[in-house]
């Protein structure tokens, strides 16, 4: 049986209502990300699987991802969603901070991320990394 490769994300959230120090405090068991209503981020979040990483992303203040997160459980209903609702969760724990965290300027500045989701859907709250996305962002957030 072949085995899927680990993909790559980013969540967003602002910093005011969750922040990259509320994720971490969260320990090494993790906690939910939910409230995610819009259709193309709910696809996003059914496709993660346990051990896929991501990038914790500070929007409208800060507009910088500041750290990685690990999937630690796949896509259930939404807690905080109408039953009637078709929303769905994933649970996320701390990884490890930025260095030097990577701001959204920076992002668009470097060609080679001129493609990146971050950059083109600037909107959608859980988004694809592409591999060698990942790898650029990491090096310019100094993660090793």
């Amino acid at each position: 049986m072949a085995t899927r490769d680990k993909k790559y994300w980013l969540f967003k959230s602002e910093p005011d209502a969750f922040s990259w120090d509320m994720q971490v405090a969260k320990g090494a068991k993790g906690g939910i990300w939910d409230g995610v209503r819009n259709h193309l981020a709910k696809k996003n979040l059914m496709s993660m699987r346990k051990g896929d990483l991501g990038f914790f992303y500070h929007s409208n203040e800060g507009k910088e991802i500041v750290g990685i997160v690990e999937v630690v459980r796949e896509h259930y209903p939404d807690p905080t969603a109408e039953p009637a609702e078709p929303w769905v969760a994933v649970d996320v724990k701390a990884v490890k901070a930025f260095p030097k965290p990577v701001t959204l300027a920076a992002v668009k500045a470097e060609p080679r991320l001129a493609k990146m989701s971050l950059v083109t859907s600037a909107r959608l709250s859980v988004q694809p990394v592409m591999e060698q996305e990942w790898e650029i962002v990491c090096r310019m957030g100094r993660v090793k």
